[in-house]
């Protein structure tokens, strides 16, 4: 993609917050594409990144973790600094600003209501080919015990449906899916972010 292309890979870091969830997938599909990745346990290292995903997992788990490790705060003002979120699955429900049926949200940063485990448990989960947009071709999404998005405010650029729903989205420098694009050998949903992290190094 154009926008990778014009990325100078050398001087770029991407971080996988490494409390709980499909971690090292993430980390093996960003080195697959030349570039660093690195675990992030601890606060401090939002410094040294230049974007960072929220892998999938247990969200409830994850932000018992996010608090006992101090990460609340310094999330908030890593995307406030418009530093590029990826949340996937699990990661998607952290961002957003409210959760359906329960006023237990938990970073507040995107403008989205998300259903958790909207489509079941993890016997059902499947796999659909996807026409995202800012893609060419079809991308073949895996959903396990998968979330969506059920409203976006005028603030949020829809980029892909499943049967009515939204499963994935972009608001400024955050980027969500209700899939695991990182449990494919196909690159281009992380490549869409990669774009996002380009474009601020640019500003």
């Amino acid at each position: 993609m154009e926008g990778r292309e014009q990325m100078d890979k050398s001087k770029v870091t991407i971080g996988v917050l490494g409390l709980q969830g499909a971690i090292n997938e993430h980390l093996q599909q960003i080195e697959s594409l030349g570039l660093k990745g690195i675990i992030v346990k601890r606060a401090d290292q939002l410094s040294d990144i230049d974007g960072l995903i929220l892998p999938g997992g247990e969200s409830t788990t994850m932000r018992k973790l996010i608090d006992h490790y101090g990460f609340l705060e310094p999330l908030k003002e890593f995307s406030n600094s418009r530093k590029p979120i990826l949340g996937t699955c699990a990661g998607m429900v952290l961002v957003a600003k409210d959760i359906s049926g329960t006023t237990d949200s938990h970073l507040h940063l995107m403008d989205i209501v998300v259903k958790r485990n909207a489509f079941g448990r993890q016997k059902e989960s499947f796999e659909a080919e996807l026409n995202v947009k800012g893609l060419n071709h079809p991308f073949r999404a895996v959903f396990i015990r998968a979330p969506y998005i059920e409203s976006v405010s005028d603030q949020v650029e829809v980029l892909a449906q499943y049967n009515g729903k939204i499963v994935a989205a972009k608001q400024n420098n955050i980027l969500v899916s209700s899939f695991h694009p990182e449990l494919t050998k196909d690159t281009r949903f992380l490549e869409l972010f990669l774009q996002i992290v380009n474009e601020q190094q640019a500003v």
